[in-house]
């Protein structure tokens, strides 16, 4: 039985608050595409194409079906979005994701207003939390090779090179990060 995951809420510096909350069924999936195309937007400016610059609502609908997904909202509307996965992607490329015990996420977006105020740091919280309690013992993301920012947060956050991978929908390598999961390695999230 997975452990439940609560609405968590965000304090901005001007005074607005995000609340952090697991997918509805009311959600807009086409507001979520929305962001994931504003978020991922900088990526494709330098020339990456990562599947969320491009995806449709109905890609968006179905990489969340198998997913734990969170959503940040503000004023009413998607800001931020992440999905877990305990299971290996189906196209099989990435030994790593096949390994016991490794989860791994994807669709991490914060909409670029937002950016630089720790709103992905608390979804990391989250998710490396709720991974965790729910017997993951490595948490594992795979992003292009060339982006070194990303790398560089995520190699912040405890997590290492362990390998790499080509997808067919995007035109990089991409780089397989993991961290393991402890008690004192996950977020501060309740």
């Amino acid at each position: 039985m997975l452990f439940n995951a609560a609405t968590e809420y965000f304090l901005l510096p001007e005074g607005g608050q995000i609340s952090i909350r697991p997918l509805a069924d009311g959600d807009s999936f086409a507001a979520l595409t929305e962001l994931l195309h504003r978020a991922y937007g900088s990526l494709a400016a330098m020339g990456f194409r990562f599947f969320a610059t491009h995806q449709t609502e109905e890609d968006t609908a179905s990489r969340v079906q198998d997913a734990f997904c969170w959503v940040g909202e503000y004023k009413g509307e998607p800001v931020a979005t992440v999905c877990l996965y305990n299971t290996a992607k189906p196209e099989g490329a990435c030994q790593w994701y096949k390994q016991q015990g490794v989860w791994r996420f994807g669709q991490f977006a914060v909409d670029p207003q937002l950016q630089r105020y720790g709103i992905g740091s608390k979804l990391m919280d989250i998710i490396e939390l709720y991974a965790y309690r729910n017997g993951a013992e490595e948490l594992a993301l795979d992003t292009a090779e060339g982006a070194h920012h990303l790398i560089h947060y995520y190699s912040s956050r405890g997590y290492r090179s362990v390998g790499h991978v080509q997808w067919s929908v995007t035109n990089y390598r991409s780089i397989v990060m993991s961290k393991t999961l402890e008690p004192q390695s996950t977020g501060s999230a309740n």
